[in-house]
This record gives C-alpha cells, sequence and structure tokens, in this order.
C-alpha cells in the first residue's frame, strides 16, 4: 500500500523525513499540507489509528497555534473541536503527517519510519 505523505516543503523536518523515504526507494504520494490539509474526517482516522493522544497531531511550536493562543484551549476542548481546528489550517497540523491506511506516524523520528514504514 502507498503511504500519503503530508507535508510542508519550507519544513526542515519534512524534506528530511522526505529524503529518508526516497533513499529507501519507499512509493509515497505527496500531499502539500497546507493546499490540501486532510479533511475533519480523515483526521479523525489518522487519530484514532495513531493511537496517540489528539494534541500530538498539533504543531505546537508553529507560529499559528502561538497565535491563536490554543496552548491552554487544547486542555479544555472536546475532541469534535480540536478536530475542526485542526482541519480549519495544515499549519496547525504536526509534520510530516505519514499514513498507509492502517498505521499513521506524526513528525519524524527515524525510528518510528523504520518500525512503521519499512518493509521487510
Amino acid at each position: 500500500m502507498t503511504l500519503t505523505f503530508y507535508w510542508y516543503p519550507k519544513c526542515g523536518t519534512c524534506r528530511k523525513a522526505k529524503k529518508w523515504l526516497e533513499e529507501r526507494n519507499i512509493e509515497f504520494q505527496e500531499v502539500h499540507i497546507v493546499e490540501q490539509p486532510p479533511s475533519k474526517e480523515e483526521l479523525k482516522d489518522l487519530y484514532e489509528k495513531s493511537g496517540l493522544e489528539l494534541k500530538k497531531f498539533f504543531n505546537t511550536s508553529g507560529q499559528k497555534y502561538r497565535e491563536l493562543g490554543l496552548k491552554d484551549k487544547v486542555k479544555t476542548a472536546t475532541e469534535d473541536e480540536l478536530l475542526t481546528l485542526l482541519a480549519s489550517d495544515g499549519m496547525l497540523i504536526k509534520r510530516p503527517l505519514t499514513a498507509d491506511g492502517q498505521n499513521v506516524t506524526v513528525g519524524f523520528k527515524e525510528a518510528d519510519f523504520e518500525k512503521y514504514w519499512v518493509q521487510e
């Protein structure tokens, strides 16, 4: 199954992750996370498959996150409110966001990429 790789080309971490995938000849479909952010439904599906807390999907170091004062909102908002927020702006989503229909990784940790995306 082909990976879906949500990324932002100006993001250094995304470029590093893309290079990592390419060096291992792993096929992926790239999606510009700002021009084509995942929908609320897609995010809900990714979140549920990831096993991670929803707040891990937020780009907490991003300018938009700080501008909107989300640090406190994230603690009290409902799951539905958080998913709506994430779907409203690709810059709020931690990237790269990589998925294959079963597994999901958020951000780029080589060990996670090795575990989930390298097929033996």
